[in-house]
């Protein structure tokens, strides 16, 4: 498997509060970028993989509306994670 218990950890780490943070939005969004990387590298390699296909487009969603949460919440929390993780330009 391409995600493992480790690399989570990582990646809350990181981004969340502590190793175990799995709530905060900062660790969702961290999270889903890294599976949308993922599976957009794969999409590449296999173009004709529908399922996969819906699947990206259902975390990008998921993502965005995340996203626009911490926008509307806190400014200052969303302009961080944004540049952290190299979104919206």
């Amino acid at each position: 498997m391409y995600l493992s218990a480790e690399k989570k950890e990582e990646i809350f780490g990181k981004h969340g509060k502590s190793n175990k943070d799995t709530g905060s939005s900062e660790s969702q969004i961290a999270l889903f970028s890294y599976r949308i990387s993922h599976l957009t590298e794969h999409l590449k390699k296999n173009r004709k993989d529908y399922s996969t296909q819906l699947s990206l487009v259902k975390l990008v969603g998921k993502r965005r509306r995340l996203l626009t949460y911490l926008q509307n919440t806190d400014i200052l929390r969303y302009r961080a994670i944004v540049k952290e993780l190299g979104l919206r330009r």
